[in-house]
């Protein structure tokens, strides 16, 4: 297991270095300036996805998640965020290309920005693959680009709190508490 976790740990680790900090700003600021955030993400992706609208609701900006049944439509002044490895999952491009149309922002975490998803948006964040063979057997599938997102996403979160006037105690008060 130690092999595998430094493993993972290295490699997600060196591709969010490479991440230009101004990619993460413009991120930021186009989440700050929408009216409404909906997310959009397939299998793994979409539960980090929704973790992160966990944090975008805590901190009181209108997010949905793109395929529950309350998901209002998207408008101009809104934004969509996609979450895709390959960023050729169907679904997830056509969407992209729908609110494009539309007139929205459209964020995508990648592995591959020259995808057709990738060419549906107005931000990129590029995840870029790890080329050790050992990956197929320490992480797979889409283990790595996942993970990255992961932290990714979270590591925004002080960012967004700073600029939005957030606390701990602000956010806990919009925490969810189900009984």
């Amino acid at each position: 297991m130690r092999v595998a976790s430094n493993f993972i740990l290295s490699e997600v680790k060196e591709s969010l270095e490479k991440i230009d900090p101004s990619i993460s700003e413009a991120v930021c600021n186009a989440i700050i300036k929408a009216h409404a955030i909906f997310v959009y993400g397939v299998g793994r992706s979409g539960l980090v996805g929704k973790a992160f609208s966990v944090r975008l609701v805590q901190m009181g900006l209108d997010v949905h998640f793109v395929g529950d049944t309350t998901t209002p439509i998207v408008e101009k002044e809104d934004l969509l965020l996609v979450i895709s490895n390959t960023g050729e999952t169907m679904s997830a491009a056509q969407t992209a290309n729908i609110v494009g149309r539309i007139g929205a922002t459209v964020i995508t975490l990648t592995s591959n920005q020259h995808s057709k998803l990738g060419r549906a948006s107005n931000i990129i964040v590029e995840f870029q693959a790890s080329k050790n063979e050992e990956r197929r057997k320490l992480a797979p599938l889409g283990t790595l680009f996942e993970v990255a997102s992961m932290i990714y996403l979270d590591s925004l979160v002080p960012m967004l709190m700073a600029k939005l006037d957030q606390t701990e105690g602000s956010m806990r008060k919009r925490h969810a508490i189900w009984v």
